[in-house]
């Protein structure tokens, strides 16, 4: 990929491991008023706290540094259409489910004090629709949820199939291992035609979902080309 031919950078949530790489990424793609969109609440500045006692910082972006690389920053709550309206950044995701409760352990520093903060509603993916398909969806992390992030790209395009899902759900973990099979149960009644977990995914959600959806299971890594059509 040419990273000179990028147009906008959409970024998933506030989470440091998801815009550590910003600078370097920046200084490579060399393009000025480049556009930089993400949910309000990606600026907060957050904490995991681990059951263990054990606390994690997770700093938000760097405003500054975007705005000395002249970057065109847009906060954006609800969806946002790109390039020529054939991207739709998802905003918001709407929570209808009674078992993705989010991430219980995270923390925010409001007014000078850390609050728990478990919902992380600058979470956000980008959607397509492919002609005579469905919609493809792609979330980072799905911190969401990933049947919600689903039936919110359903509500907000109006389109009820669901082609391929792509990215990390988010259910690795005690926490979230524990609400695998009700997210299975949800997926088998989406139907997705393609489902590529990635990352946080976790090998126990990632085999179960291979058995229970074997024809629309795919295993990616890292370099893995994908052509949908």
């Amino acid at each position: 990929m040419d990273l000179k031919h990028v147009e906008a950078m959409v970024l998933s949530h506030g989470h440091a491991g998801h815009h550590r790489g910003l600078e370097g990424m920046l200084r490579r793609i060399g393009r000025k008023r480049l556009l930089f969109i993400l949910h309000p609440d990606a600026w907060r500045d957050r904490k995991i706290v681990l059951p263990t006692g054990t606390e994690v910082h997770m700093p938000p972006p760097n405003r500054k540094l975007l705005e000395d690389k002249e970057v065109q920053i847009l906060e954006e709550r609800g969806p946002t259409l790109l390039l020529d309206g054939s991207v739709l950044v998802s905003g918001q995701v709407e929570r209808v489910t009674s078992f993705e409760k989010g991430f219980p352990f995270q923390q925010a520093r409001r007014n000078g004090k850390w609050e728990p903060d478990p919902w992380i509603w600058d979470d956000q993916g980008i959607i397509c629709n492919l002609k005579g398909r469905g919609l493809v969806v792609v979330s980072s992390c799905s911190h969401s949820g990933v049947v919600n992030v689903l039936r919110n790209a359903e509500r907000i395009t109006g389109i009820e199939k669901i082609h391929a899902l792509i990215g990390g759900l988010y259910l690795t973990g005690g926490i979230f291992e524990k609400i695998i099979p009700q997210t299975i149960e949800e997926l088998e009644n989406i139907v997705p035609g393609v489902i590529v977990p990635g990352h946080c995914t976790g090998w126990k959600a990632s085999h179960q979902i291979s058995r229970a959806l074997p024809e629309a299971f795919v295993q990616t890594s890292v370099g893995t080309h994908m052509l949908l059509q």
